[in-house]
């Protein structure tokens, strides 16, 4: 593969004036209900999945001139996760949609969490970001000819084409980018109360155990080369910083620039030469990421070097203070990865602590005890041990951010509930009003009716003892499996009691259970 990249046909922008047709199309297609049929959703579905499928080269292509993205690494981070979530969904939504939660109307997704929305019975808009210019073209054709028109668009632009989408009233909108457009978007929903999910990103730091019981020196830093230099460190959830003992500092620098000569080996004309690295997205995301590593205070032990017009920024090791703020303050996006040293995993949990709440926190160690230490004094959005990248991927776990780095999930079936409503409903029987239920809420009221009320909510009673007092007896019996079965006993005995009289004749209940469907049935209810 030649070292420049290809150029890209300038982005066809949507018109602005088409942007609220499209949105009011899109809310009466919702409103003719076929999206509460689970067939027409897999049907959806199956066409998204087909579209990548039949397409998959055009998408290849559209990656390489994106990006100069390798096939492998498409199909890892883009192709096949996507067709996993389709197959996830097609396998479970029958099961997730038995308890008949209501999908929300009309949904604005900037990005990709197209099938957990689709299976959720949406109509879906979704906004590719412009930089991706020829993934963006490519979905824009692709889309009305796979997916119901009436039910799913694509709308692309940039600031204009966003403000106009924005303005709109939609029943959800779920963003992926910088946290500095997250709040745009959070803005600009809070004016219409529109519930947002956000997957903002942020730094993502790691934590390395240089103990004899947990070290595995060389794992991680092969590891975290590939993690950081994905499609050229621009995914989401990569690697941001490390944190890595003092004196095992040399050790890591030396692995990791082991790591990318096995990965882009100089004598096959390294990164630049290789077709496995990718580029810098833009010319405009380059110079920011040129910039930030031109300024900074630390000591770049690898990399560094760049070409402007190629978009190229080779894979950069640094070793850098924790005072260095601005570069470990601001998320790079980019190829770049900073080594610092830290004295101890307790200095490194703090330095942590004092930021943002990252979208991911990783930790390499063999140590159980290791993993639990840093797991139980962080909070993150996600907590990867001994890896990176995959825990977005997979369909069981939920995936999204917290504090700054966003909030909401949108993998499997927790995207399947963030994409849906659950409306509570309740049909409430007459015999709720008897006596000794509900009937008691109608005035007047008598004492003793206070004390049914007080009865049926547990009121008098807590099975917990008191700050500084030892548990009751009661208590204490509770606990035992034995005690559980004599209250069964005790509760069957007083229901056959008021099921049957001394005589063995009915009781009051029978009686009033037979009479009360016997006049159902002299009425015709049944």
């Amino acid at each position: 593969m030649s070292d420049k990249v290809l150029p890209r046909e300038p982005l066809a922008y949507t018109a602005v004036d088409d942007i609220e047709k499209i949105h009011d199309r899109l809310r009466e297609g919702f409103r003719t209900r076929k999206t509460r049929s689970i067939e027409y959703r897999k049907q959806q579905l199956a066409q998204l999945g087909y579209m990548l499928q039949d397409n998959h080269e055009r998408f290849e292509h559209a990656f390489m001139l994106d990006f100069r993205r390798h096939v492998l690494d498409s199909h890892l981070a883009e192709l096949g996760s996507v067709h996993s979530a389709v197959l996830g969904c097609l396998r479970d939504v029958d099961q997730w949609a038995k308890e008949t939660p209501i999908p929300f109307n009309l949904n604005f997704y900037f990005m990709s969490p197209k099938t957990t929305a689709i299976a959720a019975g949406n109509a879906v808009m979704l906004k590719p970001s412009e930089l991706n210019i020829a993934t963006a073209a490519l979905l824009a054709e692709l889309f009305p000819k796979y997916l119901d028109p009436d039910m799913f668009a694509i709308v692309n632009g940039s600031i204009k084409e966003t403000q106009k989408l924005l303005e709109l009233r939609w029943d959800h909108i779920m963003f992926t980018g910088s946290i500095r457009v997250g709040r745009i978007v959070a803005e600009a929903a809070a004016k219409h109360l529109t519930p947002t999910t956000l997957e903002l990103g942020g730094k993502s730091p790691v934590i390395i155990d240089g103990s004899s019981k947990g070290k595995n020196i060389k794992l991680a830093a092969r590891r975290l080369a590939w993690g950081r230099m994905m499609n050229c460190g621009q995914t989401c959830v990569a690697p941001d910083y490390i944190l890595v003992p003092r004196e095992c500092q040399d050790e890591f620098v030396r692995e990791i620039k082991l790591a990318l000569e096995s990965m882009y080996p100089s004598s096959r004309g390294g990164p630049r030469q290789s077709d496995s690295y990718s580029r810098i997205i833009s010319i405009g995301q380059f110079d920011r990421i040129k910039r930030l590593l031109d300024g900074t205070k630390g000591k770049i032990v690898a990399g560094g070097q760049g070409e402007r017009e190629e978009r190229f920024l080779a894979p950069t090791i640094s070793v850098d203070d924790l005072n260095d703020s601005d570069r470990l303050g601001r998320e790079i996006f980019g190829p770049v990865l900073p080594i610092v040293p830290v004295d101890s995993v307790d200095e490194a949990i703090a330095f942590i602590n004092s930021r943002e709440h990252p979208l991911a926190l990783m930790v390499f160690s063999n140590d159980p005890e290791f993993q639990q230490y840093v797991g139980d004094r962080t909070q993150s959005g996600s907590y990867m041990i001994n890896d990176c990248l995959f825990q977005a991927t997979v369909d069981g776990l939920p995936f999204g951010g917290i504090g700054s780095s966003g909030y909401g999930n949108h993998v499997g079936r927790y995207g399947f509930e963030t994409f849906t409503h659950s409306r509570a409903t309740m049909d409430s029987p007459a015999w709720m009003d008897l006596k000794i239920l509900y009937g008691s809420r109608y005035p007047p009221f008598r004492k003793e009716d206070v004390s049914r009320i007080k009865l049926i909510w547990g009121e008098g009673y807590i099975p917990y003892p008191r700050l500084g007092e030892a548990p009751s007896l009661r208590m204490r019996m509770g606990k035992v499996p034995w005690i559980k079965l004599l209250e069964l006993v005790i509760a069957a005995w007083a229901l056959k009691s008021l099921w049957w009289d001394r005589n063995g004749n009915g009781g009051w209940v029978k009686e009033w259970v037979t009479g009360f469907w016997a006049g159902k049935l002299r009425l015709g209810w049944t």
